[in-house]
């Protein structure tokens, strides 16, 4: 009975979640310095008449950075959930252990020292540098015991993350790149185009469907490595198969508009309070739920004050910061 309830609760958010993105893009495109007419965007996109300054504006800027905004909060709400089902620590987020900016610092060095690279390219740059934040701080957060705590890890994400970011500060000041790499610090969802979201999105697509496939043995490891393996889970190789989804998810999303923080915290834990621990529920709920929080920031960020923005890493920062204080007064429990 309680899983029935769980699965039709899941099934709501599924369908309100999707209807409110809708409306969400609709406002993104709507609302900005100038506001635009509904059958103005409805005539760029089925129309589109390049000599229209309008049409222009729907088609190479609001539309790419709301298509942005929902890959974005899609990659990192879901990465979120799979490395707190996973590790069984629920303080685990992509910009709180390194993941961002490890992918920030190796994106920086590209900068520097190569020229004329495909994005294919730099999309991968920006896994291995995922990757090198990763390892990077979970060595540091494993050293020296069997079992490392949430807060230590927490710590040792914070300690490589301010490293990480005085590299990308020296690099900037020595090469001469800091308009380069600025967007990133600002999460640059304004500069992107629909190229980047071409090659982008087959990445994107392929790592949300293995999060989805893989959803169920999550589960299984939330509750335990001892009951994984008794069910005949290799869990050695399952946990690296996460650890890559989980890396190109946060990689290609640092790539595209940079490092937008606490999204991958807050969804996942307000979901799981929704539906419970079964991440077949939990991952396509954060997926859609996490569009949704970065459209609406993202809309919130240039909308507050035209025609300034707000950097929506600043926005979203504002939303996870008191949310990660609430998490750890409370000992950083898992929601049930």
């Amino acid at each position: 009975m309680l899983q029935r309830r769980r699965v039709a609760i899941a099934t709501i958010i599924g369908m309100a979640g999707l209807i409110a993105i809708l409306v969400s893009i609709v406002l993104s495109v709507i609302l900005g310095y100038a506001d635009i007419k509904l059958q103005v965007i409805w005539d760029a996109i089925f129309h589109f008449d390049p000599a229209n300054r309008e049409h222009l504006v729907i088609q190479t800027i609001r539309l790419p950075r709301v298509f942005a905004a929902g890959i974005v909060g899609t990659s990192f709400a879901v990465t979120g959930a799979m490395m707190q089902g996973m590790t069984r620590n629920p303080l685990a987020d992509s910009s709180l252990l390194g993941i961002n900016a490890g992918a920030g610092l190796v994106l920086a060095l590209s900068f520097a020292y190569l020229t004329n690279v495909s994005y294919n390219f730099i999309l991968l740059l920006s896994i291995f540098g995922a990757a090198v934040g990763a390892a990077l701080i979970y060595g540091i957060g494993f050293a020296g015991k069997n079992n490392s705590s949430s807060l230590r890890l927490v710590l040792a994400g914070a300690a490589v993350t301010a490293l990480f970011n005085g590299l990308n500060e020296g690099l900037s000041l020595y090469f001469g790149i800091g308009q380069n790499i600025a967007f990133w610090y600002a999460s640059g969802v304004s500069r992107v185009t629909w190229s980047q979201i071409v090659y982008v999105t087959p990445w994107f697509v392929a790592g949300l469907v293995c999060a989805l496939v893989l959803s169920r043995s999550v589960t299984i490891l939330s509750i335990g490595e001892d009951n994984a393996r008794s069910l005949g889970l290799k869990i050695g190789q399952l946990k690296l198969v996460i650890a890559v989804v989980v890396l190109v998810l946060a990689g290609i999303s640092v790539a595209l508009v940079g490092g937008v923080g606490f999204v991958g915290l807050i969804v996942p834990h307000l979901v799981r309070k929704l539906v419970g621990q079964d991440y077949r529920l939990v991952i396509p709920c954060s997926a859609v739920l996490g569009a949704l929080l970065v459209i609406l920031a993202d809309l919130f960020a240039r909308t507050m004050n035209p025609p300034f923005e707000i950097p929506l890493s600043a926005v979203t920062a504002a939303l996870g910061v008191p949310f990660f204080l609430y998490l750890v007064r409370k000992g950083g429990r898992m929601e049930r």
